[in-house]
Formats: C-alpha cells, structure tokens, sequence
C-alpha cells in the first residue's frame, strides 16, 4: 500500500524491522539510547537494519561530524556542544511527542509525550523550554537547536500563538503549555535559542526519523 513505511529498530526493548510505527514505539519509548528510524521500503529496513545505525542514523540524522571541508566552508556547522530538540505529530492537529537530545553524540536527554491531540508547533515549543529549564537545572549555558522558527519566536515573545482549540482531550497538553509561559516568565534564560539548517546539515539530531 503507498505509503506504507517500515521501522528498524537497532536498540531498544526488542530489535528488528516493524511494520508498524505502534510496534516500533512499543521498543523505543522511554529507552535510554533507543536507535531506530523508518523506511519505505521492506527490503530497505532489512538491508539498514544488517547495516547498523551509524550508516542510516550518525548523529541521529544521518550526518558525519566533522562535515565535509565544501560544507563546512561555505555554511559552517553546528555548535557540537549544545542541546537538539524535535517533535512529531500523527496528523495537525494529531498524536504528539517530544524529546532533546545531545547535538554531539544523539543521547536523549527527555522524551515526553505521546499526547492524544497537540501540533507540532505546540511540540517544539514545549520542547524547547523544557530544554532551556532542564539546562538551568544543570547550570548550563549551552544553546539550544530547534527546526521552528514559530517555536523560537514563541519562546522569545513568552506566549503562544495556536489555533488549536482547548478541550479535555488536550487538557494535558494545555496545562504543560501554560507551565511553560509561566516558567519563561519567571526565569531569565542566558542560553541561545538558534535555527537548525535543515538545508545543509540534514534533519535534526533530535528528529523522530519518521518522514
């Protein structure tokens, strides 16, 4: 069936190809170091999954640090010591999640969710000042990547600006939203917020691998 995508599994609770992203959460959700990502194809996972992660996944994202001279001299590279985060929704409005992770090395740092109703706009916001409060815990000034630029503009404006319609579906996930503006407004963050260029570095390393 078009569309139909396959997820490998590398680490996790149990290893292998999965047809299913339910199956392949099931694996990967809440395991420390979980290496996973889809494919369009069955012979494809089967062929990554021989492989191993460092082929399909580098730094979560398919990357080789340091990058080639050409990239690194006419668009630079990223900060490696700093914080990635990402988030992934089944549908927009649909089922959300979120998580950080080390630039350098792809560690998850914090995943949360599956929330029965979110976007993905709510998901990088959430993500990025649960990145920015776990960070002054640590008193750390690293910066923090994100691919939104919406998400960014939120956290710097302190408030949000969504059309998603509050109900006791996504109560769960307001009640976090409203946390999060209250915590930007009470603590002064000294961290760079900065975009992620997705042109020229590849996804994310915080990226779900699902697309």
């Amino acid at each position: 069936m078009a569309g139909t995508k396959y997820y490998v599994v590398w680490r996790g609770r149990q290893t292998g190809v999965f047809g299913s992203w339910e199956a392949c959460r099931r694996q990967v959700q809440e395991f420390p170091g979980a290496a996973y990502k889809a494919f369009g194809s069955r012979e494809a996972a089967h062929a990554a999954y021989t492989e191993g992660p460092e082929l399909h996944t580098g730094n979560r994202n398919g990357m080789t640090k340091p990058f080639p001279e050409d990239i690194r001299r006419l668009y630079g590279e990223p900060e490696w010591n700093s914080l990635s985060v990402d988030a992934a929704c089944s549908g927009n409005p649909g089922i959300l999640e979120y998580r950080g992770v080390e630039t350098a090395s792809g560690r998850e740092l914090f995943r949360k969710g599956p929330f029965p109703e979110g976007t993905i706009n709510i998901g990088e916001f959430l993500a990025i000042v649960h990145g920015l409060a776990l960070l002054q815990k640590q008193h750390s000034h690293i910066p923090v990547y994100s691919d939104s630029r919406t998400a960014i503009k939120w956290v710097k404006d302190r408030k949000i600006n969504t059309k998603l319609e509050r109900s006791p579906k996504n109560g769960e996930l307001f009640r976090l939203v409203d946390r999060a503006v209250k915590w930007l407004m009470e603590h002064p963050y000294p961290n760079r917020l900065l975009k992620w260029d997705t042109g020229h570095w590849g996804e994310i390393p915080a990226d779900f691998g699902r697309k």
